[in-house]
């Protein structure tokens, strides 16, 4: 790789490349292959959380056998704990935790939303409805100190949850734990919002997230090492139409000037937490601005009904900590449903978790031995129910891509979610 230097930009090879294979007729939906330093990624394609680098009770070894193409480390743990210039120093993300596939690191941003106006109160990426008792009252940049993190107009201020010690994390601090980090896509600095803030609030933190964007954009840039990492930009908004669609067209327009030639960000988050009844159309409303040639991620959703969603409306990714969270608690996906393994109905069922599943899992324990795991508290319950929610989900989305290369992805919907839907259970 050749790399030219200049007053302020580096020119490069772009880190990425993006290839549309098929189209889903009448939608925005896609099959792809996103190639990165590490590895091509087929799209549409679910990536696995790695919060600290790591996929919670799995070696990278069972990550890898499950199918899994790519894994997302958290950039706000990771900076903290072990710090990013030790993982620098261990040669980045994926040698450190010896993953030899594709990585990606988040901004960050999350954190933002989680440790402030999100701080105590039953709010995550998804609410089942706006809830009057949740709505968060209209806050300023200069309003008065909010749980552990405080926004500002230049970035954010936090006290660690590990130590109470304080920190500001800025775009530029936040790119430059990223590239510390090393993975191959990483995400600019932005504010999540919840879908209970004032419209006022939304459009507030929309222009900070915007302000934000094209300061990580213009510091990444001027890197040496920026071509080695694809950036991502951020699409915010809330639930607000006007919002998310002007979101669209400022991220996805945003450019530098380089050695006489613009260069923008090479593909798109989608981001905020939503409401479930209007998740649908803030990616609908987003991914027909987005370019289509750049590939686009949905931030921290993963329930089997929301990626059917995604991939109808054109999402290429999508990481959520849900299927990890919910086997360790003894909660498995299964083609009929979710179950709870802890239930006594499963302590003499000697036939697998899901009779189709090819996880190792299924193919040498039964639902008998899990679930007396699960109620004997032993870490190999954790183990064994990861491997197979981490299994179902990825290959859920591999039989959407397969769907969408073969012209069947209606048939699947409609096939899955008839059952999955009607039979969806927590016994």
């Amino acid at each position: 790789m050749v790399i030219f230097k200049a007053s302020k930009y580096i020119s490069f090879v772009k880190p990425i490349s993006f290839e549309i294979i098929n189209k889903i007729p009448n939608s925005l939906g896609r099959a792809g292959v996103l190639s990165t330093p590490h590895g091509d990624i087929v799209t549409p394609a679910f990536v696995t959380v790695g919060t600290k680098a790591t996929v919670k009770a799995l070696t990278p070894e069972h990550v890898r056998e499950a199918g899994v193409q790519v894994v997302l480390a958290n950039t706000y743990h990771l900076y903290l704990q072990p710090g990013d210039e030790l993982v620098r120093d261990a040669g980045g993300l994926g040698k450190f935790m010896n993953w030899n596939g594709p990585t990606m690191t988040d901004s960050g941003g999350f954190q933002v939303f989680s440790l402030g106006s999100a701080y105590g109160k039953e709010i995550s990426k998804v609410t089942k409805e706006i809830d009057p008792n949740l709505l968060i009252p209209e806050r300023s940049i200069d309003s008065p100190d909010v749980a552990l993190a405080k926004v500002g107009a230049d970035g954010v201020s936090f006290k660690s949850h590990l130590d109470g010690s304080l920190h500001y994390i800025t775009p530029e601090k936040s790119i430059d734990i990223q590239h510390n980090l090393a993975a191959d896509i990483i995400f600019a600095f932005d504010e999540c919002t919840s879908p209970t803030e004032s419209l006022a609030y939304q459009e507030e933190a929309l222009n900070r997230t915007h302000r934000w964007a094209k300061r990580s954009l213009d510091y990444h840039k001027s890197k040496e090492n920026a071509g080695t990492q694809a950036l991502f930009g951020i699409i915010q908004g809330g639930r607000d139409e006007m919002l998310r669609k002007r979101s669209a067209k400022e991220i996805s327009e945003m450019q530098v000037e380089n050695f006489e030639r613009s260069e923008g960000f090479e593909g798109f988050g989608i981001g905020g937490s939503f409401a479930k009844e209007d998740m649908e159309t803030a990616v609908k409303w987003v991914n027909e601005i987005l370019p289509n040639d750049k590939p686009r991620h949905l931030l921290g959703i993963g329930e089997p009904e929301d990626l059917f969603m995604g991939v109808e409306n054109g999402v290429d990714l999508f990481d959520c900590v849900a299927p990890t969270r919910n086997a360790r608690n003894g909660t498995l996906y299964t083609s009929a449903g979710k179950v709870n393994m802890q239930n006594s109905r499963f302590a003499r069922d000697f036939g697998p978790i899901e009779e189709s599943c090819a996880c190792y899992t299924c193919k040498n324990y039964t639902r008998a031995y899990v679930a007396h795991l699960y109620r004997a508290k032993e870490m190999l319950a954790g183990t064994l129910g990861t491997i197979h929610n981490i299994h179902f989900i990825t290959h859920l989305v591999s039989q959407m891509r397969e769907a969408i290369v073969t012209g069947t992805f209606f048939q699947l919907k409609k096939s899955f979610l008839g059952s999955y839907k009607k039979h969806t259970f927590l016994y």
